[in-house]
Order: C-alpha cells, then sequence, then structure tokens
C-alpha cells in the first residue's frame, strides 16, 4: 500500500505536539497537494468506507478510515468558545475536568467592536483553543440576521445589517482558519427566529434573500474561502435548508464553494434530497437519546445504509457520492494540516477577550458627564441585579460553554473601585437555568425588591446590573422572548430605585435590544452584552474611565416593539401562522425600516457615545466615474475632547430617483479609527461597485443603476452631518 500524505501528517502532527513553538509551524500541504492526495485517496476507498465518510458515528464526530491513515473529524459547539465535551452518544456532559476554555464575549458584543482587526484575533484565538481540545471543526459562526428583537439566537449573530455581519465574520473565519481549524458558517439559510425553527417554512422575495439574508454567507465563501458551511433546521421553498435544491445551487454552482455542508444536529429528512442537494455530512439525526441503540442511530442515518442501497440498486449514481466524499477529504485533509496542539486559557486570550468585551460595550446615555466614575471614589455605591452575581456562560443551549474562570461584574466593580463602600442586593430572581423550559424563580420577589430600594436610599450611587440571562425565552436556543419589555419586575425596580437615588447607573447584559421607557430615570446607561469570562473587568474599565467607550450598536433600540418592520406586518411576518410566515417588510429590516418610515428609534443603528469628543470635517468622494471602479469616501476625524478615544465613521448610500424602490439609506462602509487628544486622521473608506448594486429579479443578477447617488457620512444612522452627492455614469 502506498504511504499517503494523510498519515504521514498524522504522524507528523503526533511526533510534533510537545515540540515548543510549534503553534507558528507553516502548513504542509499546498491546496494543489491536497488535491493530488485526494485524487490518490478515493480509488482506493471502499463503498461502504465512502458512505461512513459522510455521516456521523457520535454525537460531534465523523469516521476516518484507518487502514488509509485518515483521521477522525472532530466538531465543537461555537460560536464564543469551545463548548465541553459531550458524550458520545447522548447530550449529557462527559464530566471531563479538562474541558474548561476561555469564554469570548459573545458574537454580538463583537459586532459591537466595528472592528475587523479584533475579529481576526478573536478568531484565531478560539481556533488555537480549538486545536487545543483536538477539534477540527468549529460550529460557527452564525451569521444570521437580527430581523427582530425576540430572536431568541440574536446573542450568536451579527446584528441586522448584511454589510457589518459579512465584514465581521470574514475577519473572523480568516483568524480561526489560519489556526487549522475549519469555521462552520451557519445557519444558511432564513433561520432567523427560534419558533417552530424545525418547521417553519420562510416566504421571501428573491431580492430580499440577496440583499438581506445572503450577503454574509457569500463574503464567507467568497472572500474568507471557509470550509464548511451549515444548514438550517427552517423550510425554505419547499424544502428543508439543510437539502435545499435552489440555496445548494446559489452555493455551489453559482459561489463555487469548495468546502463541505454539515447538517444542524437532526437537520435532515429525506435521502433523496440530502443526495440530490448537495449535503455532504449528515450529524445529529435521530437525537432522541439513542433509546434505540447506537448501530440503528448512525447506520440508518439518511446518508448512511439508505444511500448504500439506493447506490447497489441502480438509484443514485457513484459520481455524486464521490464529490461528497472529495468535500469531506477536502476538509478533513484541511483541519489535519497543521502541526501543533494549540493552546488554551493563555494570558494572551484573556486579554482578547477583555478587549473585545471592553470595545463592544454600548455607552448608550451619559446625563451631566455621570460617567466615568473616579476609581478612586470613597463613595457608597450599591450594586443591585442578579445579573451582577449570575454565570452568562453556561447557559442558553447549543452555545453553553464551561469556562476557566468567568469575573462577574460585582467582582469587577469591586476590584476596581477598593476604597468605596460597596455593598450588594440582588433587587429580583429569574429562576434556574434550563434548555426549553421555564422554571419560575423560588424566592420571593417582594423581599428581593424591597431589600434593594432599601439599600439604595442608603447609598450615593446605585449600579444596576440588569437585562435578559441566558434562561428559555431569553437569549437561550429554542425559544423566543416573549416580551420586548425587561423581565421579573426589574422595570418597576429602576423606577422605585431612581425615587430613592436619583444617583442610578444602569448595565445591561443582553443579546437583545430591550424596550426602555424607564430610562428617563436614570443618569446612564451601558449595553455590556454577554461578555464572556472577562465580563466584570471590561465593564468596571468602563465605568471607571480606564477606557474609553467605543461600542457601536449593530441593532436598532425600537422606541416600541411595533416600530420593528417584521413586527409591524402581523403574525403572518412575525412568527408566522400555521407553520408558513412571510417576510413582508422585505427590505426593511432593522433601521432600513425605521429610516424609511422616518420612525424615531430610542437608539438607532451605530449609536454609541464617548468620554471624548470628535468632528467630521472635508468630506470628499471619488473615482465615481464609472462603475469599473469603487467610490472612495474621504473624510478628516479629528478628537476634540481631552482624552484618547476611537470614532466609528459610518458611509450610508441612497438614491433617491431609483427606478426600484431602495430603502432611504442603507449602511456602504465604515471605519473606527483610535486619535489621541487633538489629532486628526484623513479616513478613506472605499465603497466597492457591488455595494451600489441591487438585485433585479427579471435578470437574476446584480444591477447598477446609473445616475446620482447620495452619501450620508456620521457617527450613526441617525447622525449623518455629510451629506456628498456623487454620479455613477
Amino acid at each position: 500500500m502506498k504511504t499517503h500524505l494523510a498519515l504521514t501528517l498524522l504522524l507528523c502532527t503526533t511526533l510534533t505536539a510537545c515540540k515548543p513553538n510549534s503553534d507558528s509551524s507553516p502548513d504542509l500541504l499546498t491546496e494543489s497537494q491536497i488535491e493530488q492526495e485526494i485524487d490518490d485517496i478515493l480509488p482506493q476507498l471502499t463503498l461502504d468506507e465512502k458512505i461512513a465518510l459522510i455521516h456521523a458515528q457520535s454525537k460531534f464526530s465523523s469516521p476516518g478510515v484507518a487502514r488509509l491513515g485518515i483521521p477522525e473529524l472532530w466538531m465543537s459547539d461555537g460560536p464564543h468558545g469551545v463548548r465541553a465535551e459531550i458524550c458520545w452518544d447522548s447530550w449529557s456532559y462527559a464530566g471531563q475536568t479538562n474541558d474548561c476554555v476561555t469564554a469570548f464575549p459573545s458574537l454580538t458584543a463583537l459586532a459591537a467592536t466595528w472592528s475587523q482587526s479584533l475579529a481576526t484575533e478573536y478568531g484565531a484565538a478560539l481556533g488555537r483553543e480549538a486545536r487545543y481540545r483536538g477539534k477540527n471543526v468549529l460550529l460557527g459562526p452564525g451569521v444570521n440576521i437580527c430581523r427582530t428583537p425576540l430572536g431568541g439566537r440574536n446573542f450568536e449573530y451579527m446584528g441586522e445589517d448584511p454589510l457589518l455581519v459579512a465584514q465581521t465574520a470574514v475577519a473572523y473565519i480568516e483568524g480561526l482558519q489560519g489556526e487549522g481549524v475549519a469555521a462552520c458558517v451557519k445557519h444558511f439559510a432564513l433561520n432567523n427566529q427560534e419558533v417552530d425553527r424545525c418547521e417553519i417554512e420562510v416566504h421571501v422575495s428573491d431580492r430580499t434573500l440577496r440583499e438581506i439574508y445572503l450577503p454574509a454567507f457569500e463574503a464567507s465563501v467568497r472572500q474568507a474561502h471557509v470550509w464548511s458551511i451549515m444548514g438550517a433546521y427552517n423550510v425554505y421553498n419547499g424544502e428543508h435548508c439543510c437539502h435545499n435544491k435552489k440555496l445548494n445551487n446559489i452555493l455551489k454552482g453559482e459561489w463555487a464553494f469548495d468546502g463541505a455542508t454539515i447538517t444542524d444536529w437532526g437537520g435532515a429528512h429525506s435521502t433523496e434530497q440530502s443526495i440530490a442537494n448537495g449535503l455532504d455530512l449528515e450529524m445529529g439525526t435521530y437525537t432522541n437519546g439513542l433509546t434505540s441503540g447506537k448501530s440503528f442511530a448512525y447506520d440508518n442515518y439518511y446518508l448512511a445504509k439508505p444511500y448504500r442501497d439506493a447506490i447497489n440498486e441502480g438509484r443514485a449514481d457513484m459520481q455524486t457520492l464521490d464529490d461528497k466524499v472529495r468535500r469531506v477529504l477536502r476538509l478533513n485533509l484541511r483541519t489535519h494540516n497543521r502541526i501543533g496542539h494549540g493552546r488554551v486559557g493563555s494570558s494572551d486570550h484573556s486579554d482578547i477577550a477583555r478587549r473585545v468585551a471592553r470595545e463592544g460595550i454600548v455607552l448608550l446615555k451619559n446625563e451631566a458627564q455621570t460617567l466615568p466614575l473616579d476609581s478612586q471614589t470613597t463613595m457608597r455605591i450599591a450594586v443591585v441585579g442578579e445579573n451582577a452575581t449570575r454565570s452568562m456562560t453556561r447557559a442558553g443551549g447549543s452555545s453553553e460553554l464551561k469556562p476557566l474562570y468567568e469575573v462577574s461584574p460585582l467582582e469587577g466593580i469591586q476590584k476596581t473601585f477598593r476604597n468605596a463602600q460597596i455593598t450588594y442586593a440582588m433587587g429580583y430572581s429569574s429562576g434556574k437555568s434550563s434548555y426549553g423550559r421555564v422554571n419560575e424563580p423560588t424566592e420571593n420577589q417582594a423581599t428581593l425588591h424591597a431589600e434593594a430600594v432599601d439599600l439604595a436610599k442608603q447609598s450615593d450611587l446605585v449600579i444596576f446590573v440588569g437585562g435578559l440571562n441566558k434562561n428559555h425565552q431569553q437569549d437561550c436556543e429554542a425559544g423566543d422572548r416573549i416580551s420586548y419589555k425587561l423581565p421579573f419586575g426589574q422595570e418597576d425596580l429602576i423606577k422605585d430605585i431612581a425615587s430613592a437615588n436619583k444617583n442610578i447607573i444602569v448595565v445591561l447584559l443582553s443579546g437583545n435590544a430591550v424596550e426602555m421607557k424607564w430610562e428617563e430615570n436614570v443618569r446612564a446607561t451601558l449595553m455590556a452584552w454577554h461578555l464572556g469570562s472577562e465580563c466584570g473587568n471590561a465593564i468596571a474599565d468602563i465605568l471607571s474611565g480606564r477606557t474609553c467607550p467605543s461600542g457601536k450598536l449593530p441593532i436598532t433600540f425600537y422606541e416600541e416593539l411595533t416600530d420593528c418592520g417584521a413586527i409591524a406586518h402581523g403574525a403572518e411576518s412575525y412568527p408566522g401562522a400555521e407553520k408558513h410566515q412571510t417576510y413582508k417588510e422585505e427590505l426593511l429590516v432593522g433601521y432600513r425600516y425605521t429610516s424609511t418610515q422616518n420612525i424615531r428609534p430610542h437608539y438607532p443603528f451605530g449609536h454609541g457615545l464617548s468620554y471624548t469628543t470628535f468632528s467630521l470635517q472635508n468630506a470628499t468622494v471619488s473615482n465615481v466615474a464609472s462603475v469599473n471602479g469603487a467610490a472612495t469616501i474621504e473624510v478628516d476625524v479629528c478628537n476634540t475632547g481631552s482624552r484618547e478615544g476611537a470614532e466609528v465613521v459610518q458611509v450610508y448610500v441612497g438614491k433617491k430617483d431609483s427606478q426600484v424602490f431602495r430603502p432611504t439609506n442603507e449602511l456602504r462602509g465604515y471605519q473606527k479609527v483610535w486619535l489621541s487628544p487633538g489629532e486628526t486622521q484623513r479616513v478613506c473608506i472605499a465603497i466597492p461597485e457591488r455595494r451600489l448594486a441591487y438585485w433585479d429579479e427579471a435578470k437574476n443578477d446584480w444591477h447598477i443603476e446609473k445616475g446620482r447617488y447620495t452619501a450620508y457620512i456620521g457617527t450613526s444612522v441617525s447622525d449623518t452631518p455629510i451629506e456628498i452627492d456623487f454620479e455613477v455614469r
């Protein structure tokens, strides 16, 4: 038997795993060598070996071929950390003691940094931790659009705008795959709610699909060259998304995706459709606790014995099977194509987690410069709220983590404000975390409420730490929120505390926007998302002014829930009726709806305050004489304040005389820049021609209109003081 590079590679990886500094070892095989290796392996595989390669052998692995030196593929849930080890045949945790990791901030927090360089560092750190844990594929990032603020998995996604999501995802993927671990971009496509997620059939126009819901997937394939993609649970165009003819034609035909498509766990429903519509690797079918036994479960997957029988009976061809096997082998070789063992829980990973958390925190309100607080203050500070001490990493569904450590907001505040007299009151209780059901709290809510108000009366300042958590029907998989309001009596508690003490700062931990009619009673508000291991340290960094806030909202905070386009069109639009829903708002998702309908949001997309001030001036636009080049916006950004800080220059574009309907303005470019006091920097933002195009349904292609466009330049979608017209001729 010929010695294969795959076997040699596996041996080399094992032999060099203990060598120092092996993290930086170069890749061993080029892409052309990988293809040559696959060409050599394919003819030597038996039919049974080919079939085995394309379906699971356990909850999170698929088999290799030992006799040819082809190792197994091991996967882990993400997208903001490597999940603890799951048992081979059940969803129970294996109870290991060496599967703790760094918990990184949620992807909404990452998007709120508006920083591609940070996203790359974030992905690379995840890759190193995944390699240390022996994982080939990390199931993330999630790039579905946050269509409503009720979405249970919005915290795992990157906001409501397709450009921001796409660019953040590309950077994340490049960082992760640069470490030899495959990203598995999910969920392809239109998985924008958890209600009826396995049965709901989404009806959406082709133009809306292309302009809103597919750009991040396309960028992941065409720009980041992602190695795997996970199908969605829902139905589109009459077929489940994990084996959907139309989506597969776009993915593998139009975009020329050369990686492997993987089901979401239990997302396959048909052998025939799985064969014909591009499914490459089936995971998680029959995930009912395997009461029928291991052999039944894995051998009877849709791409297991039924597929082998179809080939033997002439109902399926070998060419299609070989394409699936080739893609899985390509994924296997790419992810085993690195020497080194990675690392987990290192100080540099903690530093990356803290920097992402700090830059993701959004200062929403800061009345009379209440913030920052003096770190040497001797004030009596009351910290109130269950979220000040509650873990936000150990629940939420498949993205839950087992962190090496987790600094709570209370701990971070105590460590930073050492001279202050800090006391704590729970204020409210939400009950224990539980996947798929609501657990009512056992504590007496009235007593907790009264204790918090009494403490506020005795304090100079109150820091209220509330928001959502990872309970069912909050920020959690398998269920959407049932209310836009803050849960568990928090709104009344904030009002009563404010009546007792006017000096109140609210810190929201949440992956979603919330109704904020209570905010008139508070001095300052921070949107802090779910921040992982370094949560408390990052919040204290912002409260104390150690770091100047620079986060910007990747979602819209609506004044009323019905100000959201998807909600405004009734139940047929969200959450659907009789297992069908129509995206009636079409292109008007998020700020596109509020801007076009002249609805004032509570906080607009892109909003975020700072402890310093900035000015934008001397804007110009060039290179727009022809669509053969990109438009380039240039503007001077000056830090006019007294401390270092960062501003995100945002460019929105509209076309008032368009021959087709367009939203009033759409994000077409942005750049984050850090400046010292008094410093000015010229920022250049290129707008490629594709960003000016719309999807022409009649031509089934992108089309760029000639004529006049307007660039709106500013620091949020509602704050664009500079307008420049330009022509595309």
